[in-house]
């Protein structure tokens, strides 16, 4: 699989190979091994060239969100032959929105029962004392808020769900 992934501005050609033991990954033509474990549809702990990555991505116009530890990025894709997007990925059924890393629930930006956008800020998770607003990945009505503000949270904890 080739694709073209712009991160802040900067367009790298990505090539993704299966091996026996993960994938190989060339980026601008260097070669990374990475094997990695997927905890539902948004999150996968990978480890990279031996060193381990929490991470969780949300559909994002374009391309994803991706949440790491220092912060989320947003990256565009693009196929690699003809510069058409790559495939968007269908998904159906609600949308279970997880913190990306540990912290804290800064506020919730939208109630149950409410209509959300693609796009639209749900709640803002504090962590290593940055704000991070998580978003809704297409439009639908919220059908559950776990958290509240104030609350601690893990890696991988529900936060909403949008129907």
């Amino acid at each position: 699989m080739r694709f073209d992934a712009t991160v802040g501005g900067r367009t790298l050609r990505v090539e993704v190979r299966p091996r026996d033991d993960g994938f190989e990954v060339l980026v601008d033509g260097r070669s990374l091994v990475v094997d990695a474990a997927f905890d539902g549809a948004h999150f996968a702990s990978l480890l990279v060239e031996g060193k381990s990555h929490a991470v969780a991505f949300e559909p994002a116009p374009g391309g994803y969100r991706v949440h790491l530890r220092d912060g989320a990025v947003d990256v565009a894709l693009q196929e690699a032959r003809g510069g058409l997007p790559a495939p968007e990925r269908r998904v159906s059924g609600p949308f279970r929105l997880v913190s990306p890393m540990p912290g804290r629930v800064v506020r919730g930006l939208a109630a149950a029962g409410t209509d959300v956008t693609a796009g639209q800020g749900l709640v803002v998770v504090e962590a290593m004392k940055m704000e991070n607003e998580l978003r809704a990945p297409r439009a639908g009505r919220v059908a559950e808020v776990a958290v509240r503000e104030g609350q601690a949270v893990e890696a991988g904890a529900l936060l909403v769900v949008v129907a």
